[in-house]
């Protein structure tokens, strides 16, 4: 056996404790976000059905012909996929739990997906989502709110350079009929086209209009636009989503090529995107999928959702200077002696009884070599005790920025650490 170190899987990366005071901070902030517009949280497994993804998804997609972790469950040959994103779960679990029974779902959900890229900067193999999925709403005023939301957040985070790109995919008729003449433009084009743009050509067309390659791009702008083909209704959908938007000051721009990268699709997308984060400049997407819900089994209705990664969120966050919070540590202990070690425990449960945060050092070492780790731990007091002060019962109190040092009872140290505390 190998005495090598072990490493993390490429492309899933530990978040180290200095790091993880962001992501605390970062979530509890996303919480509250979520409670004011009365989304409630759902949790679903990492692990489901391959086929939940390849029917949701679609077949001919990236992420279901390159990118999804899949395996063959060894007891009893199931085909199990780890999730690479979060819709099509939320939507099995409500569809599962007849959560639609009664009344329309405002549900969130946060955690890992999984998807098998090259990693590099914003884009990892394992990766932390926000999502956000109303269900059971048919009228634009859903899509508006969830873009209004994502504005609202932003503005909390004080994030910049972050713009809004809309457009609409319509109903499935009008894709159909845009779909025929996509692949009889592109039909007359191919010696222009790259290989994936080919394979593409008879089985999902609309996705050739999402390439990167840049040879590709003065084809595609000159391909035929969805707008063209769309019926009214749809039509009057997006304009009351872009009204909205107006009228709340939120500005945005039609992007005819915004198309995403799942089948599930219809009528209104958006992405929320960045020039800070090279190639992967989207930082949160989403829009309408009226026909997810039919598709993965239930009965037809309306919905809309959206996802935001988490590590390009907290990367644009920490290029914008944002320090990385600290433990909130109130009080250190620091102690020496027999005695004294047995009274720190006692003290240091009394003080958070009273719920103040509070280390207790351990480890043995002299009064010097403790003050410096209360130093560094950020306490604002330290409460030192030898053995001379637990044979009297008492403790001394350090405020750790400056201050007399006094010394009091067990049973007034409550009182005075809050009292030093209110003083800061």
């Amino acid at each position: 056996m190998s005495n090598e170190t072990l490493q993390a899987v490429r492309g899933m990366n530990d978040i180290l404790p200095d790091e993880a005071g962001l992501w605390l901070w970062f979530e509890e902030v996303v919480r509250d976000w979520l409670d004011s517009y009365g989304y409630r949280n759902i949790r679903m497994p990492l692990v489901e059905p391959t086929s939940l993804f390849k029917r949701a998804i679609g077949e001919v997609t990236d992420i279901v012909e390159k990118e999804m972790y899949s395996f063959e469950d060894s007891l009893n040959g199931d085909q199990l996929t780890l999730r690479p994103e979060g819709t099509a779960s939320c939507v099995r679990a409500v569809l599962q739990h007849n959560l639609l029974y009664n009344a329309p779902q405002r549900l969130y959900y946060t955690g890992q997906m999984f998807r098998h890229e090259r990693p590099q900067k914003g884009r990892y193999r394992q990766f932390h989502q926000v999502g956000v999925e109303a269900l059971g709403f048919a009228g634009p005023d859903i899509d508006a709110e969830q873009i209004l939301m994502c504005a609202r957040l932003w503005k909390k985070l004080g994030l910049r350079d972050v713009t809004l790109q809309l457009n609409t995919l319509g109903d499935p008729a009008a894709r159909l009929r845009h779909r025929a003449k996509l692949i009889a433009y592109f039909e007359q084009h191919v010696s222009l086209m790259d290989d994936d743009a080919k394979r593409r050509l008879n089985t999902n067309p609309l996705r050739i209009l999402d390439s990167k390659n840049p040879a590709m791009q003065a084809l595609i702008a000159d391909a035929p636009k969805l707008l063209d083909e769309l019926e009214s209704e749809a039509l009057e959908h997006f304009a009351a989503v872009q009204a909205t938007l107006t009228a709340h000051g939120v500005g945005f721009e039609i992007n005819p090529r915004l198309v995403r990268g799942l089948d599930y699709y219809n009528r209104t997308v958006f992405e929320w995107v960045t020039t800070r984060l090279g190639a992967q400049g989207t930082i949160c997407a989403g829009g309408r999928y009226d026909g997810l819900v039919e598709q993965i089994g239930g009965k037809p209705a309306p919905a809309m959702g959206f996802a935001m990664g988490v590590e390009r969120l907290l990367a644009l966050l920490q290029d914008d200077g944002m320090a990385l919070p600290k433990p909130a540590v109130e009080v250190y202990v620091v102690h020496q002696g027999a005695l004294a070690s047995r009274m720190a425990s006692r003290v240091a449960e009394q003080m958070r009884d009273a719920d103040l945060r509070v280390v207790m050092h351990c480890g043995g070492g002299s009064f010097k070599s403790q003050m410096k780790k209360a130093d560094a731990s950020g306490a604002r007091v330290a409460v030192v005790i030898g053995d001379d002060e637990a044979q009297a019962g008492q403790v001394s109190v350090k405020p750790m920025q400056g201050g007399e040092q006094i010394r009091v009872s067990v049973e007034q140290l409550n009182a005075t650490i809050q009292q030093f505390i209110k003083q800061e």
